[in-house]
């Protein structure tokens, strides 16, 4: 074993309880978070590790139990996007349970990670017989979609000025205050927006010269909220 928050193999009831705290199985069938208990096995990933690549073969789902995991595109030059940073508790890998395709991006650790994996066959099973289980699948494959158009809006109808002013604001968001440290390094940003680092870097100087924040290091204090807004706004 890795050493991560799960130190020993979690029991049936330890796995039940893990399942339940996901928000795709929170109010299911008590059976049926059971029977999908019963066939999840614990797997381990350190910092930095792949738990699947774009392409692989589907093996189940995975449901965080412990850390964060981001998930990306990586381009035929080795240029990378990121499309979504999911934390415990939370599911991934819903979309090819069902369609025998691959996985459609990779993900990769962003801490030390635990997951109950479900090979997908035993989804299924289970699926057949919850039917509710697979209409709760089908919703978060729904909001899936919809984060991935309204990332492909983002970049084919923004700038990067635009994008990184948007972000800005949903960390603001986040904090709920205007005074906050970035959560993700400049380098993680640019994943996010689909750039380089020198380029997020740039463009908060820039920010910040025309009197939107103050930047130091990762801590930012938001001056000019509207002037932000403004500038997410605007169309190029």
């Amino acid at each position: 074993m890795k050493d991560t928050a799960l130190k020993i193999a979690p029991t049936l009831a330890q796995k039940i309880r893990l399942l339940a705290q996901c928000p795709l199985f929170a109010g299911i069938d008590g059976k049926a978070l059971e029977a999908l208990a019963l066939r999840a096995l614990l797997k381990e990933f350190r910092a930095g590790e792949s738990l699947f690549e774009e392409g692989d073969p589907c093996l189940g789902i995975y449901v965080l139990a412990h850390g964060s995991v981001r998930i990306f595109k990586t381009s035929a030059t080795g240029r990378q996007i990121l499309l979504a940073s999911e934390s415990t508790p939370s599911s991934i890998a819903e979309i090819p349970l069902f369609d025998g395709g691959p996985y459609p991006a990779s993900v990769a650790a962003a801490s030390q990670v635990a997951v109950l994996v479900i090979r997908k066959e035993d989804f299924q099973a289970v699926c057949r017989e919850y039917p509710d289980l697979a209409i709760r699948v089908l919703a978060k494959v729904g909001t899936r979609l919809r984060q991935l158009v309204a990332l492909v809006e983002q970049v084919t109808f923004g700038n990067v000025r635009q994008r990184l002013a948007q972000t800005l604001l949903e960390f603001q968001l986040q904090a709920g205050t205007s005074a906050f440290t970035l959560p993700e390094t400049h380098e993680r940003l640019a994943l996010r927006l689909g750039t380089v680092r020198e380029v997020v870097s740039r463009n908060l100087s820039r920010f910040q010269t025309e009197g939107m924040l103050t930047l130091n290091k990762r801590n930012v204090v938001i001056l000019d909220s509207a002037a932000l807004q403004q500038e997410a706004e605007t169309d190029f």
